[in-house]
């Protein structure tokens, strides 16, 4: 249980106006900042925080993003950044918070990427362990037999008229509407990618975008892994930065290949749900989320 003076602070929401203070509390765990992701998740999604109650930044945050409709609320929400400031750990206020906004959330259907660490709190919860992602890290390596392995794909920057075939696809794949997420990718991302087979129909998109000194390869979205694997290509040949993402574990011949090229694994997350026994959607063709923190 919260202690009696933590237990009596209030939870309101968060605004693109607190991504500063949402910046800050990640560095205080030892998070990197991002800046650039917190206004994303703060602008789609809906934002929650403790203000501290020394009067310095938040105690504690998280964000939850939700997808499609149903008729009790959201088909499918997802919980993120979840985080309480070290001087505040352990007593109960993480807790609090999940415990609270699990509450508002039901009945809808919850997923989020668990640390290690994280993980019994949520399990306490009721949640369950469903899947699992690999973090990759690295800078891309390309090899000579890319090209030829790739030349049934053809790979291009997206320009706006691939709009409705993208988000076709990705709610296809994905099981739910995130239109406004993905519209969000133009101006979010610095790289957007998508593939065509020889007849010229769209099989896949990703984007990269920046995260500190990497670029996050997410959403990844293809036909097979052969397709993925030209768009990360395609991605890593353009990109200045190392890239950084996170991939089903199921999808072993992606994560072997990544590490061919240059790429290391980093860390393990559990993906967990709520209310669902897995995640909608298709995932032999789902390889990596936009972010973990959105699902």
């Amino acid at each position: 249980m919260p202690t009696p003076h933590l237990a009596t602070l209030t939870i309101r929401p968060l605004t693109v106006q607190d991504v500063s203070l949402c910046a800050d509390l990640s560095e205080d765990r030892g998070w990197p900042r991002e800046d650039h992701k917190w206004g994303l998740l703060l602008s789609a999604g809906a934002g929650y925080g403790i203000d501290a109650p020394d009067g310095d930044g938040l105690a504690a945050s998280c964000v939850v993003t939700s997808y499609g409709h149903s008729a009790d609320g959201p088909a499918l929400t997802a919980i993120g950044m979840v985080l309480v400031a070290a001087r505040y750990a352990r007593q109960g206020l993480g807790r609090r918070l999940m415990t609270q906004i699990c509450e508002q959330l039901a009945p809808a259907p919850i997923t989020l990427h668990a640390t290690p660490n994280g993980q019994p709190l949520y399990e306490q919860l009721g949640f369950e362990a469903t899947g699992r992602a690999e973090m990759l890290v690295g800078r891309f390596t390309p090899h000579p037999a890319d090209s030829a392995a790739s030349s049934a794909v053809s790979v291009r920057p997206a320009i706006a008229a691939d709009l409705p075939a993208i988000l076709h696809l990705d709610r296809e794949v994905f099981g739910e509407d995130r239109t406004h997420m993905l519209t969000r990718l133009p101006s979010f991302a610095d790289l957007f990618l998508v593939a065509e087979d020889t007849h010229g129909a769209l099989i896949g998109y990703t984007a990269a975008w920046p995260n500190m000194d990497t670029h996050v390869v997410g959403p990844l979205i293809a036909r097979d892994a052969a397709t993925a694997q030209a768009l990360v290509a395609t991605l890593g040949t353009r990109s200045d930065r190392p890239l950084r993402t996170d991939i089903d574990v199921r999808h072993t011949a992606l994560i072997s290949w990544l590490k061919d090229h240059g790429l290391g694994s980093v860390a393990f997350n559990a993906v967990m749900t709520h209310g669902i026994p897995e995640l909608p959607g298709d995932w032999t063709r789902r390889f990596a989320p936009l972010t973990v923190a959105a699902g």
